[in-house]
């Protein structure tokens, strides 16, 4: 099943010569990157979903926090921090 995480982003910057928007996303204390390019008005701070490492949509922190919730209940967050060991750092 495909799952989009929703995440804060940290930092954003612009990479390959500025075309390309990249940000920082914080997945519950876990760091990745991820493309910005499907939600260009997306900004430091705001809450995305994350779907393999590109940002597709901008949700409100209320729905965000909602999200975390129901994984932690089912298990999903403990999975995530298992799957961060075999990631290549960003």
């Amino acid at each position: 099943m495909c799952l989009a995480i929703p995440g804060k982003i940290k930092t954003i910057e612009s990479q390959y010569n500025g075309l390309v928007r990249m940000a920082k996303v914080s997945f519950g204390g876990i760091i990745k990157e991820a493309s910005l390019e499907m939600v260009p008005k997306a900004k430091v701070g705001d809450y995305v979903l994350v779907h393999v490492g590109v940002a597709i949509s901008v949700v409100d922190e209320q729905e965000a926090q909602k999200t975390f919730q129901y994984l932690k209940e089912i298990g999903e967050l403990d999975e995530l921090k298992e799957i961060n060991d075999y990631l290549p750092d960003s």
